[in-house]
């Protein structure tokens, strides 16, 4: 029995809590005892946390049972948002109370484990209140987790740290944030007596070799070596109820007014069928328009959207109100995707292709969020292409396939944050930091050159016409040593992170001078006073735009529009990518020769005879798993395009597509379906290509 190794009071009150423990807690609370690295990959609902979190627990009441526990930080929780932090600090009060009732009824003195949240939202009292009076497990993000490692009280506090908790690490290692995290994770091993042991949390990761040697650093385990970390992986593949929708009206190039009509109508069913339904779009702009337009339908008081632009008080309140189930429809962008608890979900909706395998599985995984639950979810695309991708995505769940994690290597302008921070704290010798440095994972092909000409950059700074500027380290190039300068961690303090600017504006309402959430640059600048605009489900009247701020007061209900953020939309994967020409080339060896079909008319490009579609649709129907009438619009809408081209557009076959503008300008179209990473990168390299062969910008 798995509950045998905890403590009396720490079993009892799991089982009053709990039928019995998942397959991922029997498996991985013997390894998180012996104190071993452990990467835990499970589906979403299999109780990943509790997991991480008993078995430390565990060992804090053990500690405070024989003798009083020290007020000393011994576990950090790291989660990528903010919001996911404040979420685990709750749910962790839970079965500490627990705990302490259990003890008391054993009559055995209480154990008082204290947990605190240290993000950006964290009030500056309460920051100085959790220096003097650390918690025992502090929640943090990678972010604030950098800060406390750069100030002198944060070192001190987690100097005493033998346990970090990596949640939702697949989220991190894919970008600049993760290699940012690692070389934190390095810092904070430096600064600790004891080995860290370290664990990661996560859904959704492939491959899982590389995100254990991400979490691990290089110092346990070399890029080819033995890995000193227990892998304890139980898929991500669970039963799940998926399908697509598709409206009544065939779908075009782009969706019409009487279009979204349809969809709204289906979207108002599936939310009276339902108790709760998370609808998840890829744009903030889309979130606000579904908003406005579901609310003119249900009432106010059931729908409501949930952003990254909106203020947390606004978002939490929706989180809240979800989980209450006063909310009967959510309408968020990628700020739910993650572990956020919003209690039951019975529907989960994507509007649009999500571009991604792996948001399409975290995303429906919302719903039927318990061991033994299942996993709802709907798909509806908005154009054709989207038709062929959200098909694409169904044929790629029914083949258990993932996206492949890219992982950034050696970011240098990460690197220099870093070598500022960790030397403005102490003098270090240049082998002793390089090697810190280069233990983390994604630094571990770093160069000794390339670590010198980041040292060099920041010890000498440039030139100006007024001296030098921005040299932050002082290098003794006789003893090969580095300290920092004066202002150099106030410098690291205030522009650590590798989370971009947005230039957002803050929405302030009048007279009250709340804050309501941010506005895009552009959209507030084109803006006039008198405009009614859309943000968190109410309209507002802008007074006047000033020094980054657009002052407002509440519009009453008058129509708004929606506003607009820049560069949100998601770019589609790899993996995702040949999955869509893996099925463009099945429809196309079963559509056969296509060359005696010819358009009956050119302009609506429909086709003569459809005996040629039967085997394809049934093989859409039965073997992907799409309805007739989505079979049916993608197998004419491929068709159309191979009786034209005389090919199909794949991964093997790139089909170039010239044709001529009413003005008389030239187009060409590349037909190839390898993905935003390949496809941008191609773009630019044919761009220059053009330019200096022709001698003209395109």
């Amino acid at each position: 029995m798995p509950l045998k190794q905890f403590h009396t009071a720490v079993a009892s009150w799991f089982q009053k809590t709990f039928e019995e423990p998942t397959e991922i807690q029997t498996k991985a609370w013997p390894e998180i005892k012996k104190h071993r690295n452990t990467l835990i990959a499970a589906p979403t609902g299999s109780g990943k946390t509790l997991a991480a979190f008993l078995a430390t627990i565990d060992d804090l009441v053990r500690q405070g049972l024989k003798a009083d526990l020290p007020e000393e930080t011994q576990i950090v929780y790291v989660s990528p948002l903010k919001a996911l932090s404040n979420d685990i600090e709750r749910n962790l009060q839970l079965p500490l109370k627990g705990i302490i009732e259990q003890l008391r009824k054993s009559n055995l003195p209480e154990v008082k484990i204290k947990v605190m949240v240290r993000t950006g939202d964290t009030p500056s009292s309460q920051r100085t209140a959790m220096v003097k009076n650390p918690p025992h497990i502090l929640v943090t993000t990678p972010e604030s987790l950098y800060l406390l490692l750069t100030s002198e009280n944060g070192r001190r506090m987690l100097s005493t740290v033998h346990t970090v908790i990596v949640d939702e690490i697949h989220a991190l290692v894919r970008d600049k944030r993760g290699s940012h995290l690692a070389l934190s994770l390095e810092r904070l091993e430096n600064l600790t007596p004891k080995k860290l042991v370290r664990v990661g949390l996560s859904a959704t990761q492939k491959p899982i070799e590389t995100v254990a040697r991400f979490l691990i650093g290089c110092r346990n385990g070399s890029q080819n070596g033995k890995l000193d970390c227990t892998l304890i992986n139980i898929g991500h593949k669970r039963k799940m109820d998926i399908a697509g929708e598709v409206p009544r009206s065939p779908l075009t190039a782009v969706m019409p007014n009487e279009v979204w009509g349809e969809i709204y109508e289906r979207l108002e069913e599936l939310i009276h069928q339902h108790q709760t339904t998370l609808i998840f779009v890829n744009t903030r702009r889309l979130a606000e328009r579904m908003a406005h337009n579901l609310t003119e339908r249900l009432g106010e008081e059931f729908i409501t959207a949930h952003h990254g632009s909106m203020a947390k008080e606004h978002r939490l309140d929706a989180e809240q109100r979800l989980k209450e189930g006063s909310l009967r429809a959510l309408i968020a962008t990628a700020s739910l995707e993650l572990g956020i608890d919003i209690g039951s979900v019975d529907l989960v909706c994507q509007m649009g292709s999500p571009k991604s395998i792996t948001a399409f599985l975290q995303r429906v995984g919302r719903s039927g969020h318990t061991w033994k639950g299942t996993p709802k979810g709907r798909i509806f695309p908005m154009t054709r292409d989207e038709l062929v991708e959200c098909a694409a995505i169904l044929d790629a769940v029914r083949h258990g396939e993932l996206d492949k994690i890219i992982m950034p290597e050696k970011p240098l302008d990460i690197l220099a944050q870093q070598i500022v921070a960790e030397v403005a704290n102490r003098e270090y010798k240049e082998d002793e930091l390089f090697n810190l440095f280069r233990n983390a994972y994604p630094y571990r092909d770093l160069t000794r050159s390339e670590f010198d000409e980041i040292v060099a950059m920041l010890a000498n700074g440039f030139a100006t016409r007024n001296g030098r500027r921005s040299a932050y380290l002082y290098r003794d190039l006789v003893n090969e040593r580095l300290r920092g300068r004066k202002g150099a961690r106030l410098t690291a303090l205030v522009s650590g992170g590798a989370i971009p600017d947005n230039f957002d504006f803050d929405v302030i309402l009048e007279p009250t001078n709340t804050f309501i959430g941010t506005l895009n640059e552009d959209f507030a600048i084109e803006s006039m006073p008198g405009d009614i605009f859309q943000l968190g489900n109410n309209s507002w009247r802008i007074m006047r735009v000033e020094n980054g701020k657009v002052r407002v007061e509440d519009a009453n209900g008058l129509v708004p529009s929606i506003p607009f953020w820049l560069g949100e939309a998601p770019g589609r994967t790899a993996e995702l990518s040949f999955a869509v020409s893996r099925l463009k080339e099945e429809i196309s060896k079963r559509l056969g020769d296509l060359k005696d079909l010819k358009p009956l008319d050119d302009n609506k490009g429909e086709l003569r005879d459809e005996s040629w579609k039967k085997e394809s649709i049934e093989w859409l129907v039965n073997e992907v798993g799409v309805s007739e009438i989505a079979a049916d619009q993608i197998v004419t809408y491929l068709a159309t395009g191979k009786a034209a081209f005389g090919m199909m557009p794949s991964q093997k076959t790139l089909v170039m597509e010239r044709f001529f503008d009413e003005a008389g300008d030239m187009h060409l179209v590349i037909h190839s379906p390898f993905g935003s990473r390949l496809n941008r990168a191609w773009g630019l390299s044919l761009r220059k290509r053009f330019c200096r062969k022709f001698n003209f910008e395109l």
